[in-house]
């Protein structure tokens, strides 16, 4: 193998990225930097930098991303209403670039020669970091130890940690594949790759709780939005970090945001995973609940395109692109006028709106009444419906007349 002098690696505290420091000391010789990105994984950051001193790293960066990655990720994935596959909100997805990008601009300033990541040959990460790598390092040389090595498993990578006397805290038994930061926690892994079987949600869930255990009584809240983004809870003013955390409380007690899925990964495969996703899953029904009022049929209408796209994108680790960055300038056009409250009535797993207001409110009470009005003469409609129904009018008789002749 090419030696490095100096190389750092994208550090989690987990089972692979802690037998990497002395794989890579080992097999390269080389220098270890540590840099772990805090992107709200609270209790995972807790003995990290004793923990990867002590596996042989020379040094460690945590770099706290957790305004960055609200504010410049997650609020504009929010606005674009970007959902993968219908279900998947993107946690880890939009998580990635940011953390690839802090590690480059940390390799430049530390003198490093390569970047090394904990990423398996099966998953997204890899794309989705690597390629935050090369849009600000393109000549930077990446090391993918799951590509290389010998280990074939994660119970070998297990062995290989007791052999080399690095501290985990899991074991064969609890090995699920977890990512946890502020906005979900995902799980894979272990019983959960046989589709057929049903999550055990009591053994798994962190954020939430299940469905059985969540509050008999409904829990009414509001969000305030500006231009798209969400700017407070019941009337309180707060930063996306705050407000995203107490959202996170609140929808978990009441079971919000559990998904189970099999998604389609960019590599190729199926893969089967659980996500708990309780503040963003709140978000998304709140901001597409107020666009409903706000928003014009055919922007509307052009915008859930827009959004599979951006899903796409995101979830394909293109987030530093120059399509990604214009379909969030055509976003923010549209969130122009996106502002006002919505009302959520929290219950259950179910999150069903109770109510929101508008100043740029598109819903006109005058026009849809039901009731007497005198804006809007029905009589006109006729004209509209003859004019629109033209082309299945004549479609219709030209459809007669060849059965008339085949008679």
């Amino acid at each position: 193998m090419k030696k490095y002098n100096k190389v750092v690696l994208a550090y989690s505290g987990g089972l692979d990225t802690s037998v990497i420091i002395p794989w890579l000391k080992e097999n390269y010789g080389c220098e270890v930097i540590a840099v772990v990105g805090n992107v709200g994984q609270k209790s995972e950051l807790e003995g990290l930098e004793e923990k990867a001193l002590k596996t042989g790293a020379s040094k460690i960066y945590i770099e706290d991303l957790t305004e960055e990655f609200v504010n410049d990720y997650i609020f504009p994935t929010i606005q674009a209403g970007a959902i993968y596959e219908g279900k998947y909100l993107l946690g880890t997805s939009f998580a990635r670039p940011l953390i690839g990008k802090r590690m480059v601009e940390i390799a430049k300033k530390e003198g490093a020669d390569a970047i090394c990541h904990g990423c398996t040959g099966k998953g997204n990460d890899q794309v989705r970091f690597e390629l935050a790598i090369k849009a600000f390092a393109p000549e930077m040389p990446i090391i993918a130890p799951w590509r290389i090595w010998d280990i074939k498993s994660r119970e070998e990578e297990i062995a290989y940690a007791l052999e080399k006397k690095v501290p985990i805290k899991i074991s064969y038994e609890t090995n699920y594949s977890k990512d946890m930061n502020l906005w979900h926690l995902s799980h894979e892994g272990l019983d959960l790759e046989d589709p057929n079987n049903e999550p055990n949600y009591e053994k798994i869930l962190e954020l939430s709780t299940t469905l059985e255990k969540a509050p008999d009584k409904a829990t009414y809240i509001t969000l305030s939005f500006e231009k798209g983004i969400p700017v407070a809870l019941n009337g309180v003013k707060m930063d996306g970090v705050k407000l995203l955390e107490e959202l996170n409380k609140l929808g978990g007690e009441n079971a919000i945001g559990i998904t189970d899925m099999v998604e389609n990964r960019l590599v190729g495969m199926k893969s089967r995973g659980v996500y708990e996703t309780p503040g963003g899953t709140i978000l998304y029904k709140a901001h597409k609940d107020l666009e409903e009022l706000c928003l014009d049929k055919e922007t509307a209408h052009y915008k859930e395109q827009v959004a599979l796209k951006f899903a796409d994108i995101v979830y394909n680790g293109l987030w530093f692109t120059s399509l990604r960055e214009a379909l969030h300038s055509f976003v923010l056009k549209t969130q122009e006028t996106v502002t006002g409250e919505v009302k959520l009535k929290l219950y259950k797993g179910n999150v069903v709106n109770a109510g929101m207001t508008s100043p740029y409110s598109l819903y006109s009470e005058e026009y849809a009444t039901f009731g007497e009005d005198a804006v809007y003469d029905q009589k006109d409609s006729a004209g509209f419906v003859n004019l629109f129904g033209l082309p299945i009018v004549v479609h219709a008789k030209m459809n007669a007349k060849i059965k008339s002749e085949e008679k």
